[in-house]
């Protein structure tokens, strides 16, 4: 069995904080959001992780931090959302110029899945795909994914929902999937034709009649795709408190809910409520509600809410 890791994407809607970084490269309490993904997978799984070009050497320097790990990073040569082959184009690239030929989990590497990985693995019957669904606990918040509707049996899928006016079900779609080997050059021929449709595949093995097996969750799980989600992923992550990094200094401060605070930061005489500063910036007698502060900021005598900061800006109040 091999894992490919999509990390591939730029990101546009988390700008200016993923505008010199990939998303899977976001800190997320503490960590990238990929290394979550990649603790959560077997201790000799083969990990591939597939990015573009813009990209190739964060994720090189990442790899260093995780030297215990079979990981290999791949290029699709694209620097731009002009450019670039879908996301389930490069997929079946990577899987034809790498002749995969074995049993394949994909995973979106922008998202946070809080189930056991071993859980999945182990409802995985060979030769039948399978798909992580959340149950996300009601109809009025499946409105915003794509719903998995079950069979009669509730292991098997019937159909796909995108968006629904009226959610019959409160499972949504993840970007956790098993694709067996027999179904790979389906894939590839399904790539061709709709190359930016990830999802589809599975729509379309349900329009020919391939069973699809849903392995249900209710664990926590979140698709970063914009600056609420990813101020609500900390939060339930990191919980109501603060997380300080082992370099950091804050003092003189008051922190309310969720804070967390990067490597080698400095946070004095500020207030801070729901607020994820990254490493080495300086906050002094600030006031941040709802923020996130990029590397190497530095804020003094400023009030924000509701901000995100790209990397290097300087806000200081006039004296």
């Amino acid at each position: 069995m091999q894992y490919l890791i999509l990390a591939g994407g730029f990101a546009t809607r988390l700008w200016p904080l993923t505008e010199k970084r990939a998303k899977p490269l976001l800190p997320l309490a503490g960590k990238p959001v990929i290394t979550h993904i990649v603790e959560k997978l077997p201790q000799d799984a083969n990990i591939h992780v597939l990015t573009n070009a813009a990209y190739t050497e964060s994720f090189r320097q990442w790899r260093l931090f995780l030297p215990k790990r079979d990981i290999t990073i791949h290029t699709e040569h694209t620097r731009s959302d002009d450019e670039k082959l879908g996301a389930l184009g490069a997929v079946a690239q990577w899987i034809t110029a790498k002749t995969i030929l074995e049993d394949l989990v994909l995973l979106t590497g922008d998202n946070y899945y809080g189930f056991a990985m071993k859980d999945f693995l182990q409802q995985y019957e060979q030769g039948v795909p399978l798909l992580a669904a959340y149950d996300i606990g009601n109809t009025e918040a499946a409105k915003q994914f794509g719903t998995v509707l079950l069979k009669a049996d509730q292991k098997t899928i019937a159909a796909f929902e995108e968006k629904p006016t009226e959610p019959k079900t409160t499972l949504i779609s993840t970007g956790c999937s098993i694709v067996p080997k027999a179904y790979l050059s389906e894939l590839t021929a399904f790539a061709a034709e709709k190359p930016d449709n990830i999802g589809g595949l599975f729509t379309h093995f349900v329009e020919k009649d391939i069973p699809i097996h849903c392995f249900r969750f209710t664990e926590p799980w979140f698709d970063i795709g914009s600056f609420s989600a990813y101020l609500n992923a900390t939060k339930m992550l990191v919980g109501d408190t603060t997380k300080i990094a082992d370099t950091a200094l804050v003092s003189d401060a008051e922190c309310e809910h969720t804070v967390v605070v990067g490597e080698r930061t400095r946070v004095r005489q500020s207030a801070c409520d729901n607020v994820v500063i990254f490493d080495n910036c300086t906050i002094e007698s600030c006031v941040l509600r709802d923020c996130v502060i990029d590397n190497n900021c530095t804020l003094r005598g400023i009030d924000l809410t509701g901000k995100m900061l790209r990397e290097g800006t300087e806000l200081i109040a006039p004296s």
